[in-house]
């Protein structure tokens, strides 16, 4: 069997994630990724008291649950995480990266406007990235319309509340060619 991700993820040209030079995974009975991780920002770990009626209801562990279900569908494994600490979100997009993820979606929360560190790190990431907001930051504050992480994603999903999660799964399912 002959896969090649770089038909599941056409190179751009930039080098940006999710787009890497074809004949890096090109090889007889090469088996393509099939883990996600799904990381979280800072006060995600908050979510159903923090402002319900901005970010809803559900908690961490209610769209933890929803993304594993999710992945499931599509035959995917799932690394699920949330800090507070921007230094462990970035050893996370590094394991990620050691790990050969088949793709990452990422909610970098109050990181979304301040961290280049975060960008440089998603800069390593050769499968495809998706920015998730669960709140539409563009009808916000004018700061929040500004993502170091757009930058480097594939797609941006916002404003969907935690059903967000689910798009961003089988927007990067889609991607890399997984099927229900």
């Amino acid at each position: 069997m002959r896969l090649s991700l770089c038909e599941a993820v056409p190179y751009n040209g930039r080098g940006a994630a999710g787009n890497r030079p074809c004949g890096a995974i090109d090889r007889p009975d090469a088996r393509m990724p099939n883990t996600i991780f799904v990381l979280n920002g800072p006060n995600l770990n908050l979510l159903g008291t923090r402002e319900p009626d901005l970010y809803g209801r559900a908690t961490l562990a209610d769209v933890e649950k929803l993304c594993r279900t999710t992945a499931q569908r599509f035959r995917l494994g799932m690394e699920f995480r949330q800090s507070n600490h921007e230094g462990e979100i970035v050893d996370w997009i590094h394991q990620a990266r050691a790990e050969s993820t088949a793709g990452l979606i990422i909610n970098p929360a109050g990181y979304t406007t301040t961290s280049v560190a975060i960008l440089d790190a998603l800069h390593t990431i050769a499968a495809p990235i998706v920015e998730v907001h669960i709140t539409n930051i563009h009808a916000r504050e004018p700061f929040r319309r500004h993502s170091y992480v757009s930058r480097v994603a594939r797609g941006v999903i916002c404003g969907f509340g935690v059903e967000g999660y689910a798009l961003a799964i089988a927007g990067v399912a889609a991607m890399i060619g997984a099927k229900e």
